[in-house]
């Protein structure tokens, strides 16, 4: 159980600091702001995000499972390393899907679905399912992570993005990714 909640701990707090800022994030506060119906759109966030990072965590731990070995733990660590630069790079707005005119549910679902798609937070994502093997634990503790940044950006709007100084949570996130890389590497190279 300790491991399980160590996974969920790690994967949430490396992503709700990888998603400030993010277009998906971005994505949040547009939507929040033309429906201005939180609720349907943080439900549209869970599922898009559940949906997305079961998929991104099992796609890790089968690449995993089937490319063991040295030279896959390195390119992993390299990925999480390469992640912590990119997440340094700041989003624009204009990365995020146009919206449709379906309900603010559906719309949110598949707009936060298609955004998420090759974002810094799903290759994270793979990037965890690489390194711990556990699809739930990595969805869940991910999953949080979305939910932590996404939520309080529905209810604030871009007054969420005030609050909370980007540029230190960009290098935060990027520390915890770079550092997760270097014990990948570290762990490979030994």
């Amino acid at each position: 159980m300790a491991d399980f909640l160590t996974i969920v701990g790690t994967a949430t707090g490396l992503v709700a600091m990888a998603e400030v800022g993010d277009k998906t994030q971005l994505l949040s506060i547009m939507l929040a702001a033309r429906f201005r119906r939180p609720w349907p759109i943080i439900a549209g966030v869970l599922v898009a995000t559940l949906a997305n990072h079961a998929l991104a965590a099992w796609a890790g731990a089968a690449l995993s499972a089937w490319f063991a070995g040295q030279w896959f733990h390195i390119a992993v660590g390299l990925g999480f390393i390469a992640t912590a630069a990119w997440v340094l790079v700041p989003d624009k707005a204009d990365d995020a899907p146009p919206v449709s005119h379906g309900g603010v549910f559906l719309t949110t679902t598949i707009a936060f679905f298609v955004a998420e798609i090759g974002d810094k937070t799903q290759i994270a994502t793979v990037g965890l399912g690489a390194q711990f093997h556990d699809v739930a634990a990595v969805t869940i503790g991910t999953t949080l992570g979305m939910m932590l940044a996404n939520v309080p950006a529905v209810f604030l709007g871009e007054r969420a993005l005030r609050i909370v100084p980007l540029a230190v949570m960009r290098w935060l996130a990027a520390l915890v990714m770079a550092g997760l890389g270097a014990a990948m590497l570290w762990t490979a190279l030994r």
